[in-house]
């Protein structure tokens, strides 16, 4: 993300907890615009139900969807520096948007985080960056999981796997299974920010939390230098070896169709991917299966998405993000979302029998906090985070040294 610069608006209301009210005809009615990258089938199901629950409270919603987080991500901020901000964008809950906080582009939601204790209820690696210097400046939806390993039942079927993988070398050996099969062992869309995360899944579950930290929060170049590290390098290098020829370029909903058709075994990434699996009417436990990591002290990767407010002149405008923020953190909307999303409620107080067995599972492992961790961009900057993608990238798609890719790794972090 480039350097926003400082744009001087005239408001600079802070948002409160709305109250959600009638009002009159339907041209007053509070518009709120709203950038997200909410255009998968699951995802696109999930938003409505916050658009939906906008126009119950007497709002207007404006949906402006652009597909690809880094292009809607680009675009709000262009329209904010350029003084056509909309009313709420999308960010995840990360590093991607302290650039607009620290020029004083945005609303904090304080009123908001002390009615909801935030303090106290948030995950740790969710509150640590949306809080800024003692305010909150982001509404979190979820919290997302980045690092699932999800399987096809039928596939594993087909392969003659008849036991879920528990360590990383019993993932290897379902691999070989399936590829011998002439099934496709990985499900992998051929994108830099994939293959990050395929990263980060190898990294947590074969370095572990202490090794995780090391390179993500303390950039350590001992660590990365390190045999442990160069371990992680080969074995997420060695899973390239399951990946089918159509895998560049493609989306990660077009590889989770892979497994929801069976031509495909595995699939490395987020729980969003259980909004495309639901939206296939396949249910967890049944026709497919899901591991939140090796291990009972493998790290629980958390990150989430959540919505910010810029600052704007217009009294209208800023009506529409107060009823907005209220109605995003109202428990009806935070079930009601997250159950199609696919992701966890951020709300510790929701009744979650409702909720499937892979929600439950990651229910219960984050109980145990001391397993929580941030994804990469919870400690990375923008730009750090960029550099390290880059490097992942060519060196799972070129024949670089495992040693070129950790000094090139130990650069990228430096910054």
């Amino acid at each position: 993300m480039h350097r926003a610069h400082k744009l001087a608006l005239a408001a600079a209301l802070a948002l409160g907890c709305a109250t959600a009210q009638a009002v009159g005809p339907q041209a007053e009615r509070p518009k709120a615009e709203v950038i997200h990258w909410w255009t998968s089938g699951g995802e696109s199901a999930a938003v409505k139900t916050i658009a939906d629950a906008y126009r119950a409270a007497g709002g207007a919603w404006i949906d402006t969807a652009v597909a690809g987080n880094e292009q809607a991500r680009a675009v709000a901020v262009n329209r904010i520096v350029g003084g056509n901000p909309p009313a709420a964008a999308q960010f995840n809950a990360s590093m991607q948007f302290l650039d607009l906080v620290e020029q004083g582009m945005l609303n904090h939601v304080d009123d908001i985080a002390a009615k909801e204790r935030w303090d106290t209820t948030l995950p740790a690696p969710i509150r640590d960056v949306i809080k800024v210097k003692g305010h909150y400046y982001a509404v979190p939806l979820n919290v997302h999981m980045p690092t699932w390993i999800w399987y096809s039942r039928a596939a594993f079927k087909k392969a003659g796997i008849a036991k879920e993988p528990a360590t990383m070398d019993e993932l290897f050996a379902a691999l070989d299974k399936l590829k011998a099969a002439g099934l496709i062992g990985l499900a992998h869309g051929g994108q830099s920010w994939q293959e990050n995360i395929v990263f980060m899944a190898v990294l947590a579950n074969v370095g572990g939390k202490d090794l995780y930290l090391s390179v993500f929060r303390e950039r350590d170049p001992r660590a990365i230098a390190s045999e442990p590290f160069r371990q992680v390098l080969l074995a997420f290098k060695r899973l390239k070896s399951y990946v089918d020829p159509g895998s560049p370029g493609r989306n990660w909903n077009d590889a989770t169709a892979l497994l929801v058709n069976g031509k495909a075994g595995v699939q490395i990434m987020g729980d969003w991917v259980k909004g495309e699996l639901n939206a296939a009417r396949l249910t967890a436990g049944n026709q497919y299966g899901c591991i939140t990591g090796f291990g009972a002290r493998a790290p629980f990767l958390i990150q989430g998405d959540a919505f910010i407010f810029p600052k704007s002149a217009s009294a209208d405008t800023i009506k529409a993000q107060k009823l907005l923020a209220g109605v995003m953190v109202a428990p009806a909307t935070v079930a009601a979302f997250n159950r199609i999303k696919g992701s966890l409620p951020v709300r510790a107080d929701l009744d979650a029998s409702a909720l499937d067995a892979c929600a439950q599972a990651a229910l219960a492992v984050m109980k145990d906090r001391t397993r929580h961790v941030g994804n990469g961009e919870v400690y990375l900057t923008p730009d750090q985070n960029g550099a390290l993608v880059d490097v992942l990238t060519a060196y799972w798609n070129t024949a670089m040294p495992v040693e070129k890719a950790q000094k090139n790794i130990a650069a990228a972090l430096k910054g």
